[in-house]
This record gives structure tokens, C-alpha cells and sequence, in this order.
């Protein structure tokens, strides 16, 4: 590659939603026109639309591209074998309105598969078709993705890295993404992922996706709280152009209307010389998120945590929140600090990258998950409980912690992967029957 992937140098443009322009040959991109007659180099000029052309201009969302082959190019597709990643809500699953959690997935088999064939889904909602819903997914995979790629047609994908770094080759260049950090990659983008940690013999890779089958993801309106915070739009970054020198064969994987199919390609789908526009792959450091919380009494809404949305055709209730918990002072008076006890339209799939949950500080363990759906009560456990309540409230800092929410309006319902795993904690609910009854009159 012109930028090659072992670049411990790697550079990235700065920004989220920009117009960004790249190339990796001076000269590359053509000036004043998007379709020249001959491109610059005789590359060719395509188009990669990630909304329909009349989508109003601050949403409307494309790249074009500058390649050595388009991706028109290619052998015929036949179907790939992926039992694990479906798509949308099963129906036909009855799922009583009860708490769920896993424990962390068990790393069996991973080490050999690659990212695509080690994915899990573990529930979801609405439907790819209509382009509503979300997949809350895993994957456990302990082998990098050489000679092959992976385009999904279905749904952008919001990569959650929890153990291994990856590194992420895309049509538009490269992102290392280490936990900690998360990427978003574009619906329709040709990609493909490295374990270098894996590869290294530290073990298996483990992470949490959403497939947003719905509106792209967007930075969240910030109302009141003004023109600063949360997620800046600044600490987003998008690759710099970067193609691969030689044109040796790949296998390029498809998910398409919940289907994977394959097909033999004689080039590598990652030929992009130069590229300008506002559809690309970023990543995101939680770190550099900036936490809002009360700095009097009572603990805020969860809403304040978000980092990207996707909203959905009612305003103000999302087809994805995508929600963090990171490091973060509690300063609140006369407050029960963690989470109170509630029952919510909103559904709820959350997971943990690192470190403790406050509201479960026994049961949830980094690698799990759990899901709270449409009005099944849940809160802190017993013990986070009589801790919060007998605490001395002082300044504390809730540190080296990372937990996130996929939160949507749609109800979840979990696959039978998820729901006859050995990780399914079958006594949950048992982490509150400690709370009696205290009225005192």
C-alpha cells in the first residue's frame, strides 16, 4: 500500500460529516469536476451515494472515488455459509418480558476464524429491508482477514473493540482502532480487518457491532448545553487515501438482504488512489468524550452519555443511541449516584469494555452484555444498592471503567445463539431479590 498497513506513523484527517479530500499520488484527484472525461492517471471515477441523491444537503452523504478498476469488476456471486450473524427480529421467538445478561462469550473455536466468519449476532430489531432497527452483535475471531474482504449492504457498521486491537483496511484507507476506541464504517464500503494482537499470539479478539440497518448515525443536537461538548466533532478521524500496489486475487464477501454471498475478484477491492467527499469511515477515542453531569443533586438522564444517534421518523426517539459510560467524577448532595431503578420506552442492550459498571459491580464482567427491554424493570443490584444508600458522600471519580448502551426505540429479541449460550446468566434476576421490603411508618 502507499500507506502501509504496519504504519505505526498512520495519519488521519480531522472531522465528522466534512467534506474531506485525499489522495495518495499528487495529482490524483481531479480539480473543478467530479467526472472528467479521462480521470488523472486513467483511473476510474465512481460514485459511492450513502443516501438517495435528493436527500436534503446537510444530510446527504457521498464519496466519490478514483480507482484502478471499479468494483463493478468482479466474478459471479454464490452463497457463503454464516449461520451465526442474522438479520433483523425473529418473530417467532417468545420472549418473556424478563432481564437477560451473558457472561463474557467463551473464546472457543476463535482463534480460527477472521472477523466475518466469527460474528454472533445476539439480538435485534426491525428489519433491513424496511431499513429500520439495529443487530447488537459479537465477534470472536482470532485470525486477520488476508485475501479477502467484506462489503454489507444491509446497514452501516459501530465497531466496539473490547480485547485486541484492529486494524481496518477500508476502500478509503486505513484505521487502528485499539479498545477504548470505536469506528463506524459506511453501508456499502469494502473493507477488511487485521488482528495484530491475535496474530501476535496474545490470543483471540473480542468486540461488541451495531448493524444500523436505520438512518446513519449523526452527531446528537445539543440543545441547552450549547455549541461545546460531548463528542467534538474534531476528535473524529477519517483515513488518508491508500491503495494497494499489487493486484493479487480476493475473495470478496457480500451481506445482502440478510443473505452473504461470494464472489472471486483478480484485484484487490482496496485500488483507491484518491477520493473526495462526506461519506467515509472515522474512528473515535471515548477518551477524548466530554462527560456533562449534575453538579448539585440527582442523577441526570442516561441521554447525556450519548456520542452518535440514528434517529427514526418520531423526533427525539432514536433508532440507536449509542451511549457511553466512561471515567467521570460524582459530585452529587443528597443523590443515590448510580442509576435509579426505572422501567423505559427505550430498549437497551449494554456492554463493557473495561473495568466495573457501577449499578453491577459483581455480576457484569468486561466481554458481556445484557438487555433490558420496553418497560422490564432494572437497576443497580443489591449490593451497588446498599452501597449507594450508606455511602459517604464526598467527590469520587469513577475510574478505569467503559461501558456503553446500543439504546432504541424497537424491541429486542435475541437469537437462539444467544439464548441457549452457556454465557446466558439464567440468575440474573437473582442479583435483586436481596432488595426487601424497608418501609418504616
Amino acid at each position: 500500500m502507499a500507506n502501509p498497513i504496519d504504519n505505526a506513523e498512520r495519519r488521519y484527517q480531522s472531522g465528522f460529516g466534512n467534506e474531506y479530500a485525499s489522495e495518495a499520488i499528487a495529482g490524483a484527484l481531479p480539480q473543478g469536476r467530479n467526472s472528467p472525461q479521462r480521470a488523472p492517471f486513467d483511473l476510474y471515477t465512481e460514485l459511492l451515494s450513502g443516501t438517495a441523491f435528493t436527500a436534503p444537503r446537510h444530510e446527504n452523504r457521498r464519496t466519490w472515488l478514483y480507482r484502478r478498476q471499479p468494483s463493478v469488476v468482479s466474478g459471479r456471486y454464490q452463497p457463503y455459509a454464516q449461520a451465526h450473524w442474522t438479520t433483523g427480529a425473529d418473530r417467532e421467538i417468545a420472549l418473556p418480558p424478563e432481564p437477560l445478561r451473558w457472561h463474557p462469550l467463551p473464546l472457543d473455536g476463535a482463534a480460527e476464524v477472521d472477523f466475518i466468519d466469527g460474528m454472533h449476532t445476539l439480538a435485534a430489531n426491525g428489519d433491513a429491508e424496511s431499513q429500520v432497527g439495529i443487530g447488537s452483535l459479537m465477534y470472536l475471531a482470532g485470525r486477520s482477514m488476508e485475501r479477502r474482504a467484506f462489503v454489507n449492504a444491509d446497514g452501516e457498521m459501530l465497531i466496539v473493540p473490547q480485547q485486541g486491537r484492529l486494524v481496518i483496511t477500508t476502500e478509503l484507507g486505513v484505521l487502528d482502532v485499539k479498545p477504548g476506541e470505536i469506528a463506524l464504517l459506511p453501508r456499502g464500503m469494502a473493507f477488511k480487518v487485521a488482528l495484530p494482537d491475535s496474530d501476535a499470539g496474545a490470543g483471540p479478539s473480542r468486540g461488541y457491532v451495531c448493524e444500523n440497518y436505520g438512518a446513519q448515525f449523526r452527531l446528537p443536537e445539543l440543545g441547552p448545553i450549547g455549541s461545546n461538548g460531548l463528542a467534538n466533532a474534531r476528535d473524529f478521524q477519517a483515513p488518508v487515501a491508500a491503495f494497494e500496489e499489487d493486484g493479487g486475487a480476493y475473495e470478496l464477501v457480500k451481506k445482502f438482504g440478510g443473505r452473504f454471498w461470494k464472489a472471486p475478484t483478480k484485484q484487490s477491492p482496496f485500488n483507491v488512489v484518491a477520493w473526495h467527499g462526506n461519506l467515509a469511515p472515522v474512528k473515535y477515542d471515548t477518551a477524548n468524550f466530554m462527560v456533562i453531569g449534575s453538579i448539585s443533586f440527582d442523577h441526570p438522564d442516561p441521554s447525556i452519555f450519548t456520542v452518535l444517534t440514528s434517529p427514526s421518523d418520531t423526533p427525539g426517539t432514536a433508532n440507536c443511541d449509542f451511549v457511553i459510560f466512561p471515567p467521570r467524577w460524582m459530585v452529587m448532595e443528597n443523590t443515590f449516584r448510580p442509576p435509579w431503578f426505572h422501567r423505559n420506552l427505550m430498549s437497551e442492550f449494554m456492554g463493557l469494555v473495561l473495568g466495573e459498571y457501577d449499578a453491577k459491580p459483581g455480576g457484569f464482567k468486561p466481554g458481556g452484555a445484557s438487555l433490558h427491554n420496553c418497560m422490564v424493570p432494572h437497576g443497580p443490584d443489591g449490593e451497588a444498592f446498599d452501597k449507594a444508600t450508606h455511602a459517604d458522600l464526598k467527590p469520587h471519580k469513577l475510574d478505569n471503567t467503559l461501558a456503553f448502551m446500543f439504546e432504541s426505540r424497537y424491541r429486542f429479541i435475541p437469537t437462539n445463539f444467544a439464548l441457549r449460550s452457556p454465557a446466558l446468566d439464567t440468575d440474573y434476576a437473582d442479583c435483586w431479590a436481596g432488595l426487601n421490603d424497608q418501609f418504616k411508618a
